[in-house]
């Protein structure tokens, strides 16, 4: 009798990216990085681009062509391979299978999905709503859960979760949905009010969004309504932080066997040509950091200590970028976390790690294993 010498199946990867949210493109950016990364001999691999009305699409399997091109941003719509039906992903934890599902024609199994890399940025994706999808049909996915999702997305609830583990935080100040809408002039009058505490220009942004998107810097009261307008088209809820004197450093923390571990820090130089590090200066100017930031042993053994204590603190799994201000006084301030921080071969997280020993290709595929051995739910 002959051996059967079929080999077994490769792991299939679900990298699913684009999405309703303001950081759509980037997310394709991103998600056409990690595509180019990934071992095609050890995976599977199977795109899924979520449209910005909120369609899921089988996508072409392009990395070329989503790349931000002559300062054009990439969409999933021009990457979808039908214009109409979508893909489907069960809710049964017994079964894996995507479905695609097309006007007029019978539904067509793609096969089964044994883990999800979700490339997702900001709301609709990066905040806990897909992470809780996936905890329902139980598919195992690269990145933090729910409640570390939710809470990293929502900067506010972030900085209550930081101060409440002895974290330190900049001054910042809330003006909810509620509080604009009903009675503007007090929520002015409370901005106002922390201005004078604190000092202008303040910086007004939506308290869940990313990528610098939809972030103003306001130098004096003049210009508070159109920066909160602008702020309130991204998010109803905003932030208002006041200005930390200081440079910009990032730290990086990746899940090994033994535990969540730090990269070399980075720090964000000034730019010239713009008022801070915003959309323009991070994505189609290609502003770029230092790495690793010149800021000696001692201070970049306490980044380390805090981004690793940030990233506890959420709870949060498989990886974190974490964002601080190391202050005039030689103190660190952490402004926030990205559970799932840009991740183009430029972008600051990959390039924090390969200075610290982990390539490109092997950053996604320890986060690819680290979800394939981790189970969903409560954990």
């Amino acid at each position: 009798m002959s051996e059967n010498t079929q080999s077994p199946r490769k792991p299939r990867v679900a990298v699913v990216f684009g999405g309703r949210s303001s950081e759509h493109a980037i997310s394709v950016v991103t998600a056409g990085a990690v595509l180019s990364a990934i071992d095609r001999d050890k995976y599977d691999v199977l795109p899924i681009g979520i449209t910005t009305d909120g369609r899921w699409a089988l996508t072409a399997d392009a990395p070329e062509r989503m790349a931000i091109a002559d300062r054009a941003l990439p969409n999933v719509a021009d990457l979808a391979e039908s214009e109409e039906g979508g893909v489907v992903l069960s809710v049964d934890p017994a079964n894996r299978e995507v479905v695609l599902s097309e006007p007029g024609s019978v539904p067509r199994a793609l096969g089964e999905v044994d883990v999800v890399f979700p490339m997702l940025h900001g709301p609709y994706g990066e905040d806990g709503t897909l992470q809780g999808l996936l905890e329902l049909s139980g598919v195992p996915y690269v990145g933090a859960g729910v409640l570390a999702s939710a809470v990293g997305q929502d900067k506010e609830y972030m900085k209550r979760v930081f101060v409440s583990f002895g974290l330190p935080v900049g001054p910042y100040e809330v003006i909810r949905p509620r509080e604009w809408d009903q009675n503007p002039a007090a929520a002015r009058k409370k901005i106002v009010e922390f201005a004078a505490e604190h000092g202008w220009p303040l910086f007004v942004k939506p308290a869940r969004g990313g990528s610098s998107m939809g972030i103003t810097k306001v130098d004096d009261l003049s210009g508070l309504d159109e920066a909160i307008e602008e702020a309130r088209r991204h998010d109803p809820k905003i932030l208002v932080e006041s200005l930390l004197r200081g440079r910009e450093i990032e730290c990086g923390v990746l899940e090994f066997e033994d535990g969540p571990r730090a990269s070399v820090p980075a720090e964000i130089p000034p730019v010239t040509d713009h008022d801070f590090y915003d959309f323009e200066a991070k994505y189609i100017d290609s502003a770029s950091g230092i790495v690793p930031a010149p800021i000696g042993d001692e201070a970049t053994a306490e980044i380390q200590r805090l981004a690793v204590a940030a990233y506890e603190a959420v709870s949060c799994e498989g990886l974190v970028r974490a964002d601080f201000f190391l202050t005039e006084d030689g103190d660190f301030v952490i402004n926030e976390i990205n559970t799932m921080p840009g991740f183009t071969p430029i972008s600051m997280y990959p390039r924090m790690w390969q200075e610290s020993g982990v390539s490109y290709p092997e950053l996604v595929d320890r986060l690819i294993q680290a979800a394939l051995t981790r189970s969903t739910g409560l954990r």
